[in-house]
């Protein structure tokens, strides 16, 4: 990974996931977080890596109850790469 291009505080919103089976939450709320950032960092989800915190913020109510929104700082660097991470307040 080269230089930081851009870095950004988003608030991504989760209660969209709430309306799918309970089973399948988590695994939603992991894909809408992708899907987020990709549209507020123009990037493809291949070159999306999210840090181990937000699937433990995702999954610490387990697969049933996912947070309704979440915190998240993102680099994105020259090569296209998005780096994603919990923000700690």
């Amino acid at each position: 990974m080269g230089e930081i291009m851009e870095e950004k505080l988003i608030k991504i919103p989760l209660n969209g996931v709430k309306e799918t089976s309970r089973r399948l939450r988590a695994k939603k709320a992991i894909n809408k977080t992708k899907v987020e950032l990709k549209k507020h960092l123009n990037s493809s989800e291949e070159n999306i890596y999210l840090d181990n915190s937000i699937n433990e913020k995702i999954w610490e109510r387990g697969i049933e109850n996912p947070p309704n929104e979440i915190r998240v700082r993102a680099r994105r660097f020259e090569d296209g790469v998005v780096e994603a991470e919990i923000a700690e307040d």
